[in-house]
């Protein structure tokens, strides 16, 4: 995957095992675009863990604000995908 290339709802459910985990009985592989981080199990640390997960991965500087505020994977790639689109390096 090239670093501007557009993060899809797959490239964050990995990005979200791979840095905050996976709460047990919950399963990421759902249809979970528009459910919400909390019942899913992750909070506004595992969202920063995650925003930064995704920096080091892709050379992107995000908002801590807005990927904090992000409630759903939805909003969450919205936020990561302006970024990329917008060249926001670090």
């Amino acid at each position: 995957m090239a670093a501007n290339e557009e993060m899809t709802i797959d490239d964050l459910r990995r990005v979200l095992r791979d840095s905050a985990g996976e709460e047990e009985g919950v399963n990421l592989d759902g249809d979970i675009i528009d459910v919400e981080f909390a019942e899913l199990g992750y909070d506004s640390i595992a969202l920063l863990e995650t925003g930064g997960y995704v920096e080091r991965e892709r050379g992107v500087s995000l908002d801590e604000e807005s990927v904090t505020a992000a409630k759903t994977p939805r909003t969450f790639l919205a936020v990561v995908n302006d970024s990329l689109s917008n060249g926001s390096g670090p």
